[in-house]
């Protein structure tokens, strides 16, 4: 029967619990043994994907227009009927799997991934499950409705960012305030939302036997290679060797542009006094230029490109209405990726890009595996794909490549991006230290005032070099305003670990780029079939939390940052 599933989106997506139903039955009926395991699974791999698909594309909608009334009914309808009843099924079959005691090849992860959701799997949990996404998609709501009058016209504030770069320090900071007072009309309601998802949390971890959340969503997220007190060496280390180096930052770009204090909106502007790079006009530009970038970092990844772009995989510019950000989703029947983002026309538009294209790369190099389940990846190596993708498309930027700058610009580029992955670290310890202390403190973290506190607290010791004086209402309540910490709690930490293996796996292309980016594309490749350190290995880079490993590679960004200022300063 299964022969019969179709193809086509536009049919499977319609499909109602009743379609889907007898399959599951046929999976579930059927005795397992050495003869039939494969085609068993290659079943279940197909409609499992149908199913995941019909979420993914369901949820692009959601977020191409946060007020398509149609499209969050149909979302919903989702998550109220067919959501519940495919994890029960699935659970069912995985238990099946794995008291059948038959190991498939190259299926020990997919097999570990597996017996970790069995372990807190509880039917009670499913209407739980379904309510978190849905308070999520609130967020996005309440997100997307943010839109400022701003010399009279009303824009989102996505485009009003781009006043950030601008040379008016005055300009800079009532853009900066406009967009803070708009942002703090949502305070109470996000305040709400917050409590809301932390009682379902809550009750999640309870129902599966956990002692909190954190202990349910680390299993949840399949981390197998590290533990919470890796993450907070990790905090150590980030405070020991990149805070330092960080306020260097800070204090040489305070002294550039001449101010007593620096102010948060003196963060983006180039310190220089160089007006705002406007790499591109218009989307058309923008992909074509990328497309160029991809093909001489590798010809094959530049044809995934341009599939992508044939194949209305691309969803790039910014609009009223939109949700905020950028990602890059699957969909696991046809084996393609989908990129969002929210592009204005800055230099941050084009490393999204190439970001998210590291992602798309990956979905396309993982799609010789035969089952969906050895797609997943831990995103600690996920996010390398991204994360070094920025870095090894990074010398392609120029015009005499084909890309958005000259010489000098693009060196200016680069050490943008670099600076602001310096700077990244310690805000990342920031996040990834609040989400311990959340779910740590279960019931102090319910009360959004008491998150204020703790979130106050750290950027203190996390992100020293910037004044706020007279702007506590905003800095207190930034934990309001990062999405992971809404929507994917703990995810988050990958960010940082990913970027310490995608500064070595630059270092290495610095040396042979042809060799490092092959061994980039062999990793891929493997998808989640090996351990996240044997996918590091693979690459050609190490996995780690330690103070040596991140003091290397912060030498490493500021030598080259001093080196690169040099080229698009020099007259």
């Amino acid at each position: 029967m299964f022969t019969t599933l179709p193809m086509d989106t536009s049919v499977f997506i319609r499909w109602g619990w009743a379609d889907l139903e007898p399959f599951y039955k046929d999976l579930t009926a059927r005795q397992l043994d050495a003869s039939n395991i494969s085609s068993w699974l290659t079943d279940w791999s197909n409609l499992a994907a149908r199913v995941h698909e019909t979420y993914q594309r369901l949820y692009v909608g959601i977020t191409a227009n946060t007020k398509d009334p149609t499209a969050s009914s149909q979302y919903e309808e989702f998550l109220n009927e067919i959501f519940p009843k495919s994890q029960a099924a699935d659970q069912q079959l995985r238990e099946k799997l794995l008291t059948s005691g038959l190991e498939p090849q190259n299926f020990s992860i997919p097999l570990k991934n597996m017996r970790a959701k069995a372990s807190i799997y509880r039917q009670v949990n499913l209407p739980l499950l379904s309510e978190e996404l849905k308070l999520s998609a609130d967020y996005d709501q309440i997100i997307g409705n943010q839109t400022v009058n701003w010399l009279g016209k009303e824009i989102t504030l996505s485009r009003l960012q781009m006043v950030s770069y601008e040379q008016s320090r005055a300009l800079r900071e009532q853009a900066w305030r406009v967009t803070a007072e708009r942002q703090l009309q949502d305070r109470q309601a996000i305040n709400d939302l917050w409590m809301k998802l932390m009682d379902v949390r809550g009750q999640l971890a309870a129902n599966a036997g956990l002692p909190n959340y954190r202990a349910y969503r680390w299993q949840q997220l399949l981390r197998f290679d590290y533990t919470p007190e890796d993450c907070k060496r990790f905090h150590q280390a980030i405070e020991k060797v990149v805070v330092p180096a960080a306020s260097r930052n800070y204090e040489k770009r305070r002294q550039q542009l001449g101010v007593i204090t620096l102010r948060p909106w003196d963060l983006k502007v180039n310190p220089s006094g160089l007006s705002p790079l406007r790499p591109f006009d218009g989307i058309d530009e923008l992909e074509d230029k990328t497309a160029t970038i991809f093909h001489q970092v590798d010809p094959q990844l530049g044809d995934y490109f341009d599939i992508m772009r044939r194949e209305n995989l691309l969803d790039l510019e910014n609009r009223k209405d939109k949700a905020p950000g950028g990602y890059c989703t699957e969909f696991l029947v046809v084996r393609r990726p989908f990129i969002f983002m929210n592009a204005v026309g800055i230099q941050e538009d084009v490393q999204t890009l190439l970001h998210e294209g590291g992602h798309a790369f990956h979905v396309f190099e993982a799609a010789n595996l035969p089952y969906i389940q050895q797609v997943e990846v831990g995103m600690e190596f996920g996010e390398v794909a991204s994360m070094g993708m920025e870095l090894l498309a990074s010398p392609y930027l120029t015009e005499s490549n084909g890309g958005f700058y000259s010489v000098k610009d693009a060196a200016r580029a680069r050490v943008e991006f670099l600076e602001d992955a310096l700077l990244y670290w310690p805000y990342m310890a920031v996040v990834d230290a609040f989400q311990h202390w959340v779910y740590e403190n279960h019931s102090l973290a319910r009360i959004p005032a008491n998150c204020d506190k703790t979130w106050s607290e750290l950027w203190d010791r996390y992100m020293p070099g910037v004044d706020w004086t007279g702007l506590d209402d905003a800095r207190v309540t930034g934990w309001q305003r990062k999405l992971h910490i809404i929507q994917v709690p703990f995810y988050y930490i990958e960010y940082g670990l990913a970027q310490l293996g995608a500064i070595q796996l630059w270092r290495n292309a610095v040396e042979d780029q042809r060799q490092a980016v092959a061994n980039y594309r062999r990793a891929l490749s493997l998808g989640g079939t090996v351990p996240v350190p044997d996918l590091y290995a693979t690459a050609g880079i190490k996995f780690a939390f330690d103070e040596e490993t991140l003091g290397e590679v912060v030498e490493l960004m500021e030598t080259k940052i001093d080196e690169l200022v040099s080229v698009y300063q020099a007259d």
